[in-house]
């Protein structure tokens, strides 16, 4: 089972919606082959910026089960569409995502327990579920940040790793010590660590995380993933490109998902700013001149290191001096 989770970029991915309000599927498969092309590992279909909190249960399920059918075993499908406050409705939710083909299952850690409540309430409540969900489909985790962010203490998240069940985590701490005790935890285990947070991401493949999986993937996913490729063998390089990323990660702060689901317009897979999550209206044309600057900004970083990779490979194969 742990093959099917490699390594690698994994996408929170876009809902795409019609000028009427409508889940545009034309869309959505153009952003599925757009993300694999782009070197992703797998695809998060149904999580927060899927819009997933405004979407009805049979929207999350066909947006789940079209992803993973688009996708054709090309990458991973992990899904979540966890939404509801009672148990006995996450148990229906997450055991129809079941049946979509996804790869394996999400559950969001601020839905297992009341911000208030203890981590023995928390566990107790996953116990419940966990009696309920098919014993064969592969499970992991994501500290959604809305409505509050339940961040999985080390001791947590050994027991989860122990079990067997889990194998993905979508950690949002953006705290390096935090990602260092959860990846002493869960070594030795199927359970992998991906990052959403850029700043610490470097850092947190040399610690042994498995990946990235946030928000910047709809920007730039090629970036990524050659990082999470090429961070041991070429470190300088890696470094550079994670400051830019970092840099560049401020653009979320802006109108997103607007402005996301502006990029995608503009390199033609979308055909609407439509949103369920905010007004496109907050987009306003300095929004849309910072989302032109990124483009031109990236595309000018990856030429300009690709040229400095051929002169590199041609200065070392090039013969000596006698």
């Amino acid at each position: 089972m742990e093959k099917k989770f490699k390594d690698g970029v994994y996408p929170v991915m876009l809902t795409p919606f019609t000028e009427d309000d409508q889940v545009d599927y034309e869309a959505l498969g153009k952003l599925v082959d757009w993300y694999i092309d782009a070197g992703a590992a797998g695809l998060f279909a149904v999580c927060q910026s899927s819009e997933m909190f405004c979407l009805s249960r049979e929207e999350r399920v066909s947006i789940a089960r079209f992803v993973a059918e688009r996708a054709d075993k090309r990458a991973a499908v992990i899904a979540s569409g966890h939404i509801s406050d009672s148990l006995e409705d996450q148990a229906e939710e997450l055991n129809a995502i079941a049946e979509t083909g996804a790869d394996a299952v999400i559950l969001l850690t601020n839905r297992l327990a009341e911000e208030s409540q203890s981590d023995e309430i928390w566990l107790e409540n996953l116990k419940y579920l966990l009696e309920r969900l098919p014993k064969d489909i592969p499970l992991g985790f994501y500290e959604c940040p809305y409505p509050y962010k339940r961040i999985l203490s080390p001791k947590l998240l050994k027991w989860c790793a122990d079990t067997g069940r889990f194998y993905f985590l979508k950690d949002t701490s953006c705290d390096i010590t935090d990602i260092k005790e959860k990846l002493k935890v869960i070594h030795g285990t199927q359970l992998k660590l991906f990052n959403a947070n850029s700043a610490t991401l470097l850092e947190s493949l040399e610690l042994g995380a498995s990946g990235y999986s946030g928000v910047m993937a709809n920007f730039h996913p090629e970036i990524y993933s050659w990082l999470t490729d090429h961070f041991r063998d070429q470190p300088q390089r890696a470094r550079l490109w994670n400051d830019f990323l970092t840099v560049a990660s401020f653009i979320e702060c802006r109108a997103y998902p607007v402005n996301a689901k502006y990029y995608q317009m503009k390199i033609g897979n979308f055909n609407s700013l439509q949103t369920r999550t905010k007004s496109k209206d907050l987009l306003d044309d300095t929004g849309r001149k910072e989302m032109e600057q990124l483009d031109r900004l990236t595309t000018w970083f990856k030429k300009t290191l690709a040229m400095q990779s051929c002169q590199k490979e041609t200065s070392t194969s090039a013969p000596g001096k006698a």
